[in-house]
């Protein structure tokens, strides 16, 4: 399996997770993209040395993970080429800030670490919260939900169409590079100097596939909007998890908990 092969069949992946039937995928896709936008903003308002509350906020997408049927794993190995940019970020922060911190069994922990960790967190649980969200809706239902809160018709149609055009491109390069090999059997890759015809030969077949797709679509009554496909718990359901889902992020958020927990711990 090539490696647009291989691109084509985590695509696949990702519908048949939207596809699974778990209480999170039957929310509705508006509660679930509040709760997902509201819990990114807040994770990110934190500041980057508060790693306590951080990681409290890991309840979330632990619960979620656990509700939907979706390993943590498969999060990790959809996200192993995003993972290593966001250590990227912060990798030299322990070289900037050497200013001891804390001390953990005589350590010096410098506040640099303490940043580059939380940093490191914080990518993680925004990565984890954006597969939760599209692994548990389809795209149409996202769509819908996103022109419910009135998000321009143009940008929701170009991301849908976007998100949907990926494996076609993706599978007219798997083709194209099964039928190169099989012209130059043995050769790694593609040689430099066919990389001009193949990428013109992609750009005219995907136009024309494009082409085919949207006379397609407008057959089957596309007209710029996205009803939901699937039907949804009911609304009042859908309503309570995005309010306890917000309202618990605000705890998390204004109330340190860990503290709070030592504290009367010691007395």
């Amino acid at each position: 399996m090539n490696r647009a092969e291989q691109a084509l069949h985590e695509l696949k992946e990702m519908d048949e997770l939207a596809a699974m039937n778990s209480p999170v995928h039957r929310f509705s896709a508006l509660s679930k993209l509040a709760v997902t936008v509201s819990f990114i903003v807040i994770v990110m308002s934190f500041g980057k040395y508060e790693l306590s509350g951080v990681l409290m906020m890991a309840l979330y997408p632990y619960f979620l993970f656990q509700l939907s049927g979706i390993s943590f794993k498969t999060c990790v190995y959809k996200m192993r080429y995003i993972i290593p940019l966001i250590a990227f970020i912060g990798i030299f922060n322990p070289f900037f800030d050497q200013e001891t911190m804390l001390v953990i069994g005589g350590i010096n922990i410098s506040g640099g670490t303490v940043s580059f960790v939380t940093l490191l967190i914080k990518g993680m649980l925004c990565l984890s919260a954006s597969f939760l969200l599209v692994s548990t809706t389809r795209i149409d239902d996202l769509c819908a939900a996103m022109r419910k809160i009135h998000i321009p018709s143009l940008l929701v149609t170009v991301f849908m169409l976007t998100c949907r055009y990926i494996s076609v491109l993706t599978e007219e390069v798997a083709v194209m590079s099964d039928a190169y090999h099989l012209r130059a059997p043995g050769q790694k890759g593609i040689a430099f100097e066919a990389w001009g015809s193949f990428l013109g030969q992609l750009l005219l077949r995907s136009m024309d596939r494009a082409k085919e797709l949207y006379a397609a679509m407008l057959l089957r009554g596309f007209n710029g909007e996205f009803p939901e496909t699937r039907a949804s718990e009911k609304s009042v359901s859908s309503l309570i998890y995005a309010l306890v889902c917000i309202a618990l992020f605000l705890v998390l958020r204004f109330v340190n908990l860990p503290v709070l927990i030592g504290n009367l711990f010691v007395r």
